[in-house]
């Protein structure tokens, strides 16, 4: 699992990103060394562990519950600890992503898109567009996030390895993990068309057909 990237000036949950890590790491602390369905944890102890009082306990449990982070207990008033919630005692506390560096990361994504078409010759997928997406395109001088749509396509058969070529899982994994490494900022997002890139979107490269 990528790790989660928070940023120093957002709430979560009603949180600044400190207090809900060092919260949720203190809930883990708690249920350590437990199998799943023994890791639960009292609403008294969840308020404790976030120096929340009764009322605001109440609607963080609520909003845990929303975000899948924790689980009601069926058997139990107890909540049940999610993999979510460990996922957010680890997370990376940053500051926010500039929109000059979020132009640069695009600009990079693109030179790997025109790489892997030219290269990658034992993947049998290709990228036809880059599409950066969501927060990106809302104008924003800082970003939590970036986005990124890659719109897929097969590979020409000229275009691959005689041998040896990847199946088109391994190749779909190799792109996420090729363009999530350019930044922690960078969500990748696979389609084979662009119609499934969530709106508002832009293209900011399109391979051309004799690449």
């Amino acid at each position: 699992m990528k790790t989660r990237t928070l940023v120093t000036d957002r709430r979560y949950y009603g949180l600044d990103p400190v207090t809900l890590c060092t919260g949720a790491a203190r809930v883990l602390s708690r249920v350590a060394g437990l199998p799943p369905e023994r890791a639960r944890v009292r609403a008294s102890a969840l308020r404790q562990d976030f120096g929340l009082d009764t009322r605001e306990g109440l609607a963080l449990a609520h909003d845990f519950v929303a975000g899948g982070v924790l689980e009601r207990d069926a058997s139990s008033s107890d909540f049940l600890v999610t993999p979510q919630l460990a996922a957010i005692a680890q997370a990376r506390i940053v500051d926010p992503l500039p929109r000059a560096r979020a132009k640069l990361l695009i600009a990079r994504a693109c030179e790997v898109a025109a790489d892997v078409n030219r290269v990658w010759t034992r993947n049998p997928l290709e990228v036809e567009q880059v599409v950066p997406h969501g927060a990106y395109m809302t104008g924003e001088a800082r970003l939590d996030d970036l986005p990124l749509g890659l719109v897929v396509r097969l590979r020409p058969v000229p275009r691959r390895a005689r041998w040896n070529v990847m199946p088109k899982a391994e190749g779909a994994r190799g792109l996420r993990t090729t363009f999530g490494q350019l930044s922690t900022f960078i969500r990748v997002r696979l389609a084979t068309e662009l119609e499934a890139i969530p709106r508002p979107f832009c293209v900011a490269w399109q391979a051309d057909d004799d690449t």
